[in-house]
């Protein structure tokens, strides 16, 4: 393949990857995706139209007409406002989306709606590249308060009160944090007391006992809302039932704090500035019975107490499941921003020049460097993976949410995914922008460029719905559960299977015999060696050992606990946290690269195939690479094919490398998305001008001539005279 007039000269050999001379003659075809140009003999090229129909998976509609949406100014971010300023444009920002009724597609049948939860997530996902405090403000408004109300209350309690948090009547807060306890939401300390003599019949007594019981970080707290789903410990006739949620009003039509409700401002903020965070604490605020929302609990006039799950723990757990949508949608937000980063930062780099190389009349594009490639496309490779991941999930959620696979082990099972895919998506989106800002050099420091506030706001997504650490947490247990379950359900016979399985893999993993053979196998040939790793089998099978091994090691380490007393199991437990998270982030690699390997599969054009393998391929090589030394350690792989890893990743990029503005443009981020001017033309544009500048003035004959060139003629020229000598000094 080979560059054309408008990018560096260089070209690169598809097979060894490294450069060669140029052949290219004035018949080569441009690539009108990117300055190199097509690769010749037929070689591989992505169709950007069906991959990009890929990434937006089923509900494409939804999507399409959300990407329209963000592009529109009026919901843009704003640059250079105050707090209070940014505040005030975002609710008029939601009273916008309010009136066009945007979530109408989240609300069951006999609410008016179509129930498309699928759709809707899908659609709330885009508007984090219009402003992610919009986008915020709007998950708390519909996909946090209304949803409550509608998974957690009943028929009539959805008629009486979503109507006025669809159109904003009733602004509202979801009130579930507090500063004492957050992600242990199990141990919230606000309670809610049945007093039977209260009211017509009955009243529940909500009350904040102390100051780490005020709840926190809440949206629309500090000035809009006027309501809250207010989450608090259910207490009646003297037996504390548990977390339950109840509709709270906190302020009267004109916007005045209700009788017994406090409220304090958060302040500023690392980001998200749009957004009027604050506090909500209760003073003996009463409410009627009937405010409790009542699908999993209910209280009778009389104080008693009923619900259709018996046990405590799975009805606490199946309450706070239905509301797993904020998981999800923060996992397809994560992956949006980051393919908003990376055609930021690819589009400049294959257009920014700088220092020259092998021509002295134009400076070498960014993209071309190995190391400009090397921190960009691992992380267009994860990106890619998290997207065809997001999609799984969305549809998993679908089913449940639908209906058609509402049962408990779907929904554990959704939760589980979830946890696992929300904690490395956002992770990867604060890694990827950070990345894509430094590649950017001080232009990307600029505001104008989007990368900085991208970064600011999408920091906490990383803590909310769910910190990452904890939920990571909670896919170890799961693992671990699943684990135990699986030994507890074997027979006598089947012990002993597992027992001679176990000393197989322990001694494939603690003998050489394993990496004896793949170095036997690969016979010291490079490529050989390249081939067998890029083999999926060969993947899978690293990566589903490695996280099953992973979970197994922790299951021996703690097979004690059980008969520990409850103290002590914790204490086991704990020592033994970071290799449950490591474990859990192995089955969130293992996850997404089956994912990506499924979408590839689905493709119908062999050359988007062939390019998305390579991609599928270097994000799998690099997940290995990154915890080689574990693979080593183990005896999962030869040291000659661990130190083949790291070549053949560079040699990967290499051969992505003409491919990396289709990949981008497959992410269909718009003009009205991208909004910076470094990756909208005006870098071309400071190039060429540049580039018409040098060429007159080379043509000129009254250009300077340059220090260094007329010190280079003298040296020459003194040489010469030096090598011709006194005449007549020849040998006599």
């Amino acid at each position: 393949m080979t560059t054309d007039s408008r990018t560096a000269p260089v070209t690169y050999d598809t097979t060894t990857a490294t450069p060669i001379a140029d052949t290219s003659d004035a018949t080569t075809t441009a690539n009108p995706t990117g300055p190199i140009s097509i690769p010749p003999g037929g070689s591989p090229r992505l169709d950007i139209a069906q991959v990009s129909e890929a990434l937006l998976g089923k509900w494409a509609d939804a999507r399409l007409e959300a990407r329209e949406r963000a592009a529109r100014p009026e919901l843009h971010r704003p640059v250079d406002v105050t707090v209070a300023e940014h505040r005030e444009r975002v609710f008029e920002q939601l009273q916008l989306l309010a009136a066009e009724d945007i979530s109408r597609r989240m609300l069951p049948e006999h609410l008016g709606g179509p129930h498309d939860n699928g759709g809707n997530v899908a659609s709330f996902e885009e508007l984090v590249v219009a402003d992610p405090s919009l986008q915020i403000k709007a998950g708390v408004q519909w996909g946090l308060y209304t949803s409550a109300i509608i998974q957690l209350g009943s028929e009539e309690q959805q008629h009486a009160w979503v109507p006025d948090a669809m159109d904003l009547t009733t602004p509202g807060a979801f009130a579930m944090t507090e500063i004492g306890h957050g992600s242990d939401v199990q141990s919230l300390a606000t309670t809610a007391t049945f007093d039977p003599a209260g009211g017509t019949d009955g009243e529940w007594v909500i009350h904040t006992p102390f100051r780490a019981a005020w709840k926190d970080f809440l949206g629309n707290a500090a000035i809009h809302a006027k309501a809250a789903t207010v989450f608090a410990r259910l207490i009646t006739n003297g037996v504390d039932h548990g977390v339950h949620c109840f509709y709270v009003p906190v302020r009267d039509a004109k916007g005045e704090l209700l009788p017994g409700v406090s409220s304090e401002d958060d302040g500023e903020k690392g980001g998200l500035n749009g957004i009027d965070n604050g506090r909500l604490a209760f003073d003996q605020v009463r409410i009627p019975r009937t405010n409790l929302l009542n699908r999993y609990g209910d209280v009778a006039p009389d104080g008693t107490y009923t619900s259709p799950i018996e046990s405590p723990g799975r009805r606490f757990f199946t309450m706070l499941g239905t509301l797993v949508q904020g998981r999800v949608s923060l996992d397809g937000s994560a992956i949006r921003a980051s393919q908003l980063a990376l055609h930021i930062a690819i589009t400049y780099a294959t257009e920014r020049r700088q220092f020259s190389a092998a021509d002295p009349t134009q400076e070498t594009v960014l993209m071309d460097y190995q190391a400009h490639l090397h921190r960009l496309l691992p992380k267009l490779a994860e990106t890619y993976a998290g997207a065809f991941a997001h999609e799984q999930l969305l549809q998993a959620f679908d089913d449940v949410f639908s209906g058609r696979a509402d049962d408990p082990e779907s929904r554990e099972d959704l939760e589980t995914l979830a946890a696992a895919l929300k904690p490395t998506s956002t992770r990867l989106a604060l890694d990827t922008v950070q990345e894509c800002r430094e590649a950017c050099g001080g232009a990307g420091f600029m505001a104008e460029n989007q990368l900085v506030g991208l970064h600011q706001d999408l920091d906490v997504y990383a803590t909310f719905e769910g910190d990452n650490t904890v939920l990571l947490q909670l896919v170890a247990k799961r693992l671990l559960s699943d684990y135990t379950s699986e030994l507890s359900s074997v027979d006598r016979a089947g012990i002993g299977r597992f027992i001679a399985q176990r000393a197989e893999v322990l001694a494939k993993r603690h003998t050489p015999w394993a990496r004896l053979g793949q170095s036997v196998a690969d016979r010291g040939n490079a490529r050989r060696a390249f081939d067998s790793m890029r083999q999926s089998e060969f993947q899978e099978e690293l990566l589903a050992d490695r996280a099953r091994i992973k979970v197994e090691e922790v299951a021996l380490a703690l097979r004690g606990a059980a008969k520990m007393s409850p103290a002590d199991a914790a204490s086991e437990v704990n020592k033994h946290q970071v290799e449950m998270l490591d474990a859990a982030r192995a089955h969130a690699d293992l996850v997404r690269w089956r994912a990506f390997t499924r979408g590839i599969e689905a493709l119908t054009d062999e050359g988007s195939r062939a390019v998305l393998t390579d991609v599928r391929d270097l994000f799998g090589l690099t997940a290995i690479n990154d915890d080689l030394a574990w693979f080593l350690l183990s005896g999962m792989i030869s040291t000659q094919r661990g130190r083949q890893i790291d070549h053949d990743l560079r040699r990967l990029l290499w051969r992505l490398r003409p491919h990396v503005l289709d990949l981008v443009a497959a992410f269909d981020v718009r003009p009205g998305h991208v909004r910076a001017p470094i990756a909208l033309g005006g870098e071309q544009e400071r190039q060429d001008e540049a580039a018409v500048y040098f060429r007159a003035q080379r043509a000129s004959k009254s250009a300077p001539v340059s220090e260094k060139v007329l010190r280079d003629r003298a040296k020459k020229a003194k040489r010469a005279k030096q090598g011709a000598g006194p005449r007549g000094s020849g040998a006599r």
